[in-house]
């Protein structure tokens, strides 16, 4: 399969986009909650879907969740707790950068967990999620799938960009001979907490262009009706002539060089 071409998937990206802005505006007009799971192997392209989303909505009321390892008083608590604090109120949205399901992925797969820890989460997601479901809350949970050569291919491509290689740690260095292992602990955690009132939708990311477009739309087409009636703003035209910019106490610095 041919990859996904940068100005074609800008051309369908901006009517999706369009659709996000409706939506975000009916979750802010009728008070909803929207929760977003982003989930998949390093490199999977979680960061690149998230931003999709978000760069086109209001910061306000659209808030991504990318939490860093639990500190030594965050290991004491309940294990949701954190992840609960960053769950939205009525009128936003919340894009989990990873989530809750670290426990069943990297954590027991790098041996950050116990299994007994892994067993008691697998057993107490579904419930946990159950809650928020309930609750009125609308949950939304994405893997973004993505074969060891194409992980391969990106894990090179940061190692090589000075721009991108802060996104390169050890533990990908680790994770590299245990793709296997992974596979084993995703497949285990879908048949745990692949339910009903809160199912998993895999996306092929391999081509991530084509997987931003996949999931974004499937999450539209999943949404309750959206449509909400957009007030319009009446814009008049300025009274008089536009006015610059006045200085008397500072002035702006120098202006980058161009040539």
């Amino acid at each position: 399969m041919s990859r996904l071409k940068r100005k074609k998937y800008e051309a369908l990206l901006e009517p999706m986009q369009a659709e996000l802005i409706a939506a975000a505006r009916w979750i802010a007009a009728t008070g909803q909650r929207l929760v977003i799971l982003f989930e998949g192997r390093d490199t999977a392209g979680k960061g690149g879907a998230i931003g999709a989303i978000a760069d086109t909505l209001n910061p306000r009321h659209c808030h991504i969740a990318a939490l860093p390892k639990p500190g030594e008083e965050e290991k004491t608590q309940w294990y949701f707790q954190r992840y609960a604090a960053r769950l939205p109120s009525a009128g936003h949205i919340v894009l989990f950068d990873r989530s809750w399901y670290n426990r069943a992925g990297v954590e027991r797969v790098m041996g950050f967990a116990t299994e007994a820890e892994v067993e008691s989460f697998l057993e107490a997601a579904p419930a946990f999620e159950k809650i928020l479901v309930d609750d009125g809350v609308l949950l939304f949970k994405y893997w973004l799938t993505c074969d060891q050569a194409q992980q391969e291919e990106r894990f090179a491509e940061r190692a090589a960009d000075p721009l991108k290689r802060w996104k390169l740690s050890p533990i990908d260095q680790a994770a590299r001979d245990k793709y296997g292992a992974y596979t084993d602990a995703r497949e285990a955690m879908l048949k745990a907490t692949h339910t009903k009132h809160a199912p998993w939708t895999l996306v092929d990311f391999n081509d991530q262009r084509r997987g931003r477009l996949t999931l974004i739309r499937d999450l539209l087409d999943r949404l309750p009706d959206t449509r909400c009636k957009e007030e319009k703003l009446d814009w008049p035209p300025l009274k008089g002539a536009p006015e610059e910019e006045r200085f008397s106490v500072l002035k702006p610095i120098r202006n980058y060089p161009l040539d």
